[in-house]
């Protein structure tokens, strides 16, 4: 029987927020503050603040052996950061327990457990001494740490100066370098660029050759597939799944459901049973039909919304958002600026978006949607649905955004050609 290294017995945490009773006067104050949209930010708050509270974790219990390789995937809001912060005794639980058996290093948030006014030798050093090493075993790590980083050269600079791509991958090596005997990765990986996150996982499987636990949180469903021997699927806290990393993905794509965009409830309330429209259901599928997740570049994808009308609604504008996995917002189509009016709402329907070709880069993304009103002020719902994948073998996020195709000509002192 294979040893223990992590056991979650009845896990919760609740969080208290406090939340401001702000009136925001055009789609640029929503958009801006949570999706990072297209729309200039330029927000007026006033009112008072009052307190809600959620369960991020509900009851999770699980035990994960030494030497396994578990993802942990679940959609935005499951509870998959929180979990792994609890495990790293970032945060405590609100109930339950959790036993971690071995050395922890973790790799959760760009800049965590680095001190930015250190330089990047210094914060080797502390690194390794709040995982519990020697300084003799950090000397001998040391100059394959650097070597991996690839920052040599900014190794007495400041942190602070460090670029995301110089932060992530000096804070890889420390804690992958410092042999810990489990490791824990929150989809900070993504800010790397291809050949990196390839190396990473290369490491990351002569990590488990040597016996490492490590436990892998993605929306990258290739990266999830490829490295774990297990998968945990997420859905607002709670374990809906604990088992092959097939069945696990399939089932975590075939999730139609959308949840609240926490910002909306400043300006359209907490309880999404009480908004005048409701996003029940938001499925993907490829130009003919087929249900899909998984689209190869240049595919156009049918975003098809199943909406309940509360109340009647005049001139709703539908809004979809493409989100990367990075935060970074990537595209917009809504119904009033693609020229297709919907003049009144009074019953349930369902909506769909036919896209133009996809000529994002290779990665992963959520669907956001909302409805608004036809001058993009008032809102009416603001959700989060599943996550698509789009798959190219060259073009990934250090190639921007998205690729167009260009056209080009060049002068050798002859005729141009």
């Amino acid at each position: 029987m294979s040893a223990q290294s992590i056991v979650v017995e009845n896990l919760s945490k609740q969080y208290h927020v406090n939340r401001s009773q702000t009136r925001h006067d055009t789609i640029r104050d929503q958009f801006m503050d949570s999706l990072t949209s297209l729309f200039s930010r330029n927000r007026r708050s006033h009112q008072h603040t009052k307190t809600t509270s959620f369960w991020a974790l509900d009851d999770i219990s699980l035990e994960i052996e030494q030497g396994q390789i578990v993802g942990i995937i679940g959609h935005n809001g499951a509870g998959k950061s929180t979990l792994l912060k609890i495990l790293s005794r970032i945060t405590t639980p609100t109930l339950g327990r959790a036993e971690i058996f071995g050395r922890v290093g973790s790799l959760l948030e760009v800049g965590t457990g680095f001190h930015p006014e250190l330089t990047g030798r210094e914060n080797i050093f502390l690194n390794g001494a709040i995982i519990g090493m020697t300084r003799e075993e950090i000397n001998r790590q040391f100059d394959a740490i650097v070597d991996f980083a690839e920052i040599e050269e900014f190794i007495d600079m400041p942190v602070k100066r460090y670029s995301s791509g110089m932060y992530v991958r000096l804070a890889f090596a420390v804690s992958a370098h410092l042999k810990p005997d489990i490791l824990m990765i929150d989809e900070v990986l993504s800010v790397g660029d291809l050949q990196f996150q390839r190396k990473c996982m290369a490491y990351t499987e002569e990590l488990r050759k040597s016996n490492s636990t490590i436990l892998f949180v993605s929306h990258n469903m290739f990266a999830v597939k490829s490295m774990c021997n297990r998968v945990i699927f997420l859905s607002e806290g709670r374990v809906c799944f604990d088992g092959a990393p097939a069945e696990a993905i399939k089932l975590y794509e075939g999730e139609n459901k959308t949840s609240a965009l926490p910002w909306a409830q400043n300006e359209i309330g907490a309880d999404p049973s009480q908004w005048d429209i409701h996003v029940d259901e938001l499925e993907t599928f490829d130009e003919q039909g087929v249900p899909l997740s998984l689209f190869n570049y240049g595919e156009r994808m049918r975003v098809r919304l199943k909406f309940n009308v509360r109340r009647t609604v005049m001139h709703p504008n539908f809004l979809i958002s493409f989100i990367r996995s990075d935060e970074v917002a990537c595209c917009n189509y809504n119904t009033e600026m693609d020229g297709f009016s919907v003049p009144v709402l009074e019953t349930d329907g369902t909506i769909e978006l036919l896209t133009p070709p996809l000529n994002l880069v290779s990665e992963s993304y959520k669907i956001c949607v909302l409805v608004r009103d036809a001058k993009f002020e008032r809102l009416y719902c603001a959700q989060v649905g599943k996550s698509f994948h789009v798959r190219h073998d060259v073009l990934n996020t250090h190639f921007g955004v998205f690729h167009e195709q260009g056209e080009w000509s060049i002068d050798t002192g002859g005729a141009l050609s």
